[in-house]
């Protein structure tokens, strides 16, 4: 085997104490790390010990076999490869040995070539995996990232809160202004959670007219009603398992609210138009850019569904809240687009920085990918310019004053308590940010942060 090719950490499984030894012999000389045990016993727990990279097993041992260990294997760690070695190199026996999950199989006597090749693709095939393993772990953390990017206090704590709840088996209510990543929040409780490798289903309760969305949540029989052609399951039935999420649950019509309330006391559905009912092991997270409170007031919304979606509440804050998160998020956005525009922009220009911390963003994050995909589109520079970002951001936003000239004499405020009301007013225009505030009053941070302990 050339120093070129890939050596690894292996874990020889053979009750024969020479054949361990002669081989454990040649294989550190080939430059692996090599470990070996006479039983599937000791080898499981070498497993827990250690970090290995391929299993040589011979077929037959004390007590379970090769195979048995070669099947347990194929089950709890599908990424580890694991060579058979038999000294009868039957087509039955091999059949066995890869029906169970085994990678290949060598025959002996031993023939430190032909098992040198075997490693070689074994270890190539476990480098794969691992390569294949973190690019998933890339893309779920993408998949979280675009609201959950950033390090403001009021997204650590969204963040803490997600990773304490997420494997609760009770109701989450996400509350946030639009576009501020109520279904990215939803996708990461459900990953975070036990219940993970069961289904995601999402549901926007606004998007379907009263009619079709009874039928898409709970199922219909064939003839429930004129376009029932078949049967249909429903959402509840189709995330068993896994988390059912719905979105706008305020805009829920009046009534379904009953009926969605039954389904999540009893734990069973009934399709339209069916007598049967079916148990759905469920978890819900609903979420509303409504105050739902309030809906609940003005008799919109039932009380009763109110509290049993509302066991634990997540309050998403808004882009503008988020301070340097902004930008963050931007610099994610053109890495994320740039290749698609075959453009080489590498970040954004301090004066278009300045403006992106100073909008206010109603459409929060997804307001700002478009802005950031404008920009990139339009760019025809390294970084975004002024230029590129749209006109109403092209300038810097005016500030209301504390007070008009206009007022009566008697109405006027002495000079310090309009100076730190105006000082109120641009912070809270800048989302707390006391860097940018700072630099559009004009002075720096220390006088910035003396002057607010002067209140």
């Amino acid at each position: 085997m050339s120093s070129s090719q890939p050596q690894g950490r292996l874990l020889i499984v053979d009750d024969e104490a020479a054949m361990c030894e002669l081989l454990e012999e040649t294989l550190r000389r080939r430059g692996h790390q090599v470990v070996s045990a006479p039983t599937v016993a000791k080898a499981i727990e070498l497993l827990h010990q250690q970090e290995i990279d391929v299993v040589l097993t011979d077929l037959n041992l004390p007590g379970r076999s090769g195979i048995e260990l070669c099947a347990d294997l194929h089950n709890n760690r599908p990424d580890l490869p694991v060579l058979i070695m038999t000294a009868f190199g039957s087509l039955e026996t091999a059949t066995a040995a890869l029906r169970a999950g085994a990678y290949d199989f060598v025959t002996k006597p031993i023939d430190t070539d032909l098992l040198g090749f075997a490693l070689e693709r074994a270890l190539g095939h476990r480098k794969m995996q691992e390569q294949i393993r973190l690019l998933h772990a890339r893309i779920n953390a993408q998949n979280d990232q675009d609201a959950l990017i950033g390090e403001s206090p009021a997204l650590l704590k969204v963040k803490e809160q997600i990773r304490r709840v997420a494997d609760l088996d009770t109701s989450v209510l996400i509350a946030g202004e639009s576009g501020t990543g109520k279904e990215l929040v939803a996708r990461a409780l459900h990953r975070q959670s036990h219940r993970s490798k069961g289904p995601f289903v999402a549901i926007n309760c606004a998007a379907l007219p009263e009619t079709l969305l009874e039928s898409e949540l709970f199922g219909h029989v064939r003839g429930a009603f004129t376009d029932a052609r078949d049967n249909r399951s429903g959402l509840f039935l189709e995330a068993n398992g896994g988390t059912l999420f719905l979105d706008e649950i305020g805009e829920l019509p009046l009534p379904l609210q009953p009926k969605l309330l039954r389904v999540l006391e009893e734990r069973r559905v009934r399709p339209l138009g069916g007598s049967q009912e079916f148990s759905c092991d469920v978890r819900i997270v609903a979420a509303s850019h409504r105050d739902l409170e309030e809906a609940v007031r003005q008799g919109a919304f039932r009380a009763d569904l109110f509290y049993r979606l509302d066991v634990i509440r997540l309050d998403l804050p808004p882009l503008r809240t988020r301070g340097n998160d902004v930008l963050l998020l931007a610099q994610l956005f053109i890495d994320e687009l740039a290749n698609r525009f075959n453009k080489s922009v590498r970040g954004i220009a301090e004066p278009a920085a300045m403006r992106l911390l100073a909008h206010r963003w109603p459409g929060n994050v997804r307001e700002l990918r478009n802005v950031i995909e404008r920009a990139l589109a339009l760019t025809l520079h390294d970084r975004i310019t002024v230029e590129d970002l749209p006109s109403a951001l092209q300038q810097p936003k005016a500030i209301a004053t504390p007070c008009g000239f206009g007022s009566a004499p008697g109405d006027l405020l002495p000079l310090a308590t309009m100076e730190q009301r105006y000082i109120e007013q641009v912070l809270d225009h800048v989302g707390g940010n006391r860097t940018l505030a700072a630099r559009i009053l004009g002075i720096d941070r220390k006088t910035l942060y003396r002057k607010l302990k002067e209140e």
